[in-house]
């Protein structure tokens, strides 16, 4: 029976928070934006403005291309990645971004992700020594070959700006 008493709380939990960003706890300031994401904005108009703001014409290209064949993972990824979590209040989008990369480079295996997500950062006024000196960090928690393929990408995407 406690079983089927947690599944229900589950399900009731997730029904009450899937429209609702919650906010900061007020003892954590909200960082100033640049770019400002209006609370009353709906989820996706929150993440078009986000995807925009943070990869330009990258991010809507890897959303366009998403939408003959899965074009519901399209609409998550506007509507949950960037209207859901990327609009969140807690951090400023270059954090957002150094996290991004960090959780790329030890995945190992999303280059093309990690391109985008580079090139975002720098679209947010992350440095190209801040964005190595992210990746130099994984390669402790990563290992070395995530780190290199990472840099390989970063060096990449700098060379194209």
């Amino acid at each position: 029976m406690c079983g089927r008493a947690a599944v229900v709380t589950l399900r009731a939990m997730k029904s009450r928070y899937l429209e609702r960003i919650p906010d900061v706890p007020p003892s954590w300031p909200a960082p100033v934006r640049k770019t400002t994401l209006a609370a009353s904005d709906d989820r996706r108009t929150r993440g078009v403005r986000a995807l925009s703001a943070i990869t330009g014409d990258a991010g809507e290209a890897v959303v366009e291309s998403l939408r003959n064949i899965a074009p519901d993972l399209a609409e998550w990824i506007i509507d949950f990645s960037y209207g859901d979590v990327m609009s969140r209040p807690g951090l400023d989008l270059r954090s957002r971004q150094f996290a991004t990369i960090a959780a790329l480079t030890a995945l190992g295996n999303a280059q093309p992700q990690l391109k985008v997500h580079i090139a975002g950062a720098l679209n947010v006024g992350c440095e190209p020594q801040e964005i190595i000196e992210v990746i130099l960090q994984m390669a402790v928690y990563a290992g070395f070959p995530a780190a290199i393929n990472s840099l390989n990408v970063a060096r990449e995407v700098f060379k194209s700006r």
